[in-house]
């Protein structure tokens, strides 16, 4: 029998971090058929610790965060 993994996610450690601005969980997650990128934060508020997520559409490449942007092709001056 096959697993139904719709309406489901799950997230790992982020054992690759070298910077401070990449999530300290990533994963992914499916929403009606539909699949996700799930990055998660781990963050200090008044009441303690808590998570934060961000959501990416799977069609959409995952960021990495040690890339600088190229400059854009249109920046000749005429």
């Amino acid at each position: 029998m096959a697993y139904d993994n719709t309406n489901s996610g799950v997230l790992f450690k982020n054992d690759r971090k070298t910077h401070p601005n990449q999530p300290d969980y990533r994963g992914s997650l499916n929403v009606n058929g539909d699949e996700f990128w799930v990055s998660s934060w781990i963050k200090e508020g008044k009441k303690g610790k808590f998570l934060t997520l961000a959501l990416q559409p799977k069609e959409s490449q995952v960021p990495d965060y040690d890339e600088t942007p190229a400059p854009p092709v249109d920046d000749i001056p005429f």
